[in-house]
């Protein structure tokens, strides 16, 4: 396992990226960039897609095959999160349609804000979504709410127009020794099946089904700490026999804000990279870059 921590400045970042794309490896061992929690701050967002080599100046993806992975909450803590969210859908079907590929996931205020638990919903998150959607006024299920929520529960409840743009997405993603997810990835979740926790999901956020149990509690996978905490000796053990059952060499997850940045724990097989880059936090500046076993953190 090779890492190192470098900062980079964004035209040695572009260049960077444009030798991996052109080498003769680059279709066999694609370039991953790793992006922590983003929190309705579209400045920070842009930054990072940025210093990954993602997108340019007008937001416009320049980064052919890369793939990008968002590891979860882009809602909450901040105004901006319509842009975000805006933003990440245009993101994916330019990326595909340019052979790479963006990933953004589910974490857990995206599962509460679908659940309608708008704690951490700031004042211009609410006023945000007040002309996104169309609110029925006629709707029953909206007027037994305050005026304040109603237009973010239009927008975000199960089958409404925001749950079904977070319906697209998934809850766990592996990209071959890889896997990404907001909290971690237990045991019982291997056992209960990845596609099965993601495809549950989904059909919930389209309002098809109930909530799959297992989304909820502190040991879900968009929940639990296990691994990004610090994880003692046993828990590393636990995160080796999940890899193990995955076939997988190393979990990327969010979640748990480290604040000397992106850092490695249970000898590189977990890499926590939410590094509070957000406003509300002032985190510093920093996305997790992945080539094969060749991993790197930039910074601005």
């Amino acid at each position: 396992m090779n890492w190192r921590s470098m900062t980079t400045p964004s035209c040695l970042i572009s260049l960077l990226f444009i030798l991996v794309a052109s080498s003769s490896g680059a279709s066999e061992i694609p370039r991953i960039v790793a992006i922590g929690d983003l929190h309705g701050d579209l400045d920070a967002t842009r930054r990072a897609l940025r210093l990954g080599g993602a997108i340019d100046h007008d937001d416009n993806w320049i980064g052919g095959q890369l793939i990008v992975v968002q590891t979860g909450d882009q809602l909450d803590r901040g105004d901006d999160e319509q842009e975000i969210l805006d933003l990440f859908e245009e993101l994916r079907i330019q990326a595909r349609q340019a052979g790479g590929a963006f990933h953004a996931l589910l974490g857990n205020h995206e599962i509460m804000n679908a659940k309608g638990d708008f704690r951490y919903v700031t004042e211009g998150g609410f006023k945000d979504f007040e002309d996104a959607v169309h609110q029925d006024s006629a709707d029953s299920s909206l007027a037994r709410y305050p005026q304040l929520e109603r237009a973010r529960r239009a927008a975000f409840l199960p089958g409404r127009p925001y749950a079904l743009l977070l319906a697209e997405r998934i809850v766990i993603l592996q990209l071959g020794d890889n896997v990404f997810v907001h909290g971690g990835v237990l045991p019982q979740h291997v056992d209960y099946g990845i596609d099965r926790i993601n495809a549950g999901t989904q059909a919930w956020m389209r309002g098809e089904a109930e909530r799959p149990e297992i989304l909820e509690g502190s040991d879900s996978p968009q929940w639990t700490r296990l691994y990004s905490d610090e994880p003692d000796s046993s828990a590393c053990a636990v995160l080796g026999g999940v890899l193990k059952q995955l076939g997988a060499k190393r979990i990327i997850m969010g979640h748990s804000v480290q604040e000397l940045g992106i850092d490695p724990a249970c000898d590189s097989l977990a890499w926590r990279i939410d590094v509070g880059l957000a406003a509300h936090y002032g985190g510093d500046m920093q996305v997790l870059e992945i080539i094969g076993d060749e991993i790197r953190v930039l910074k601005e």
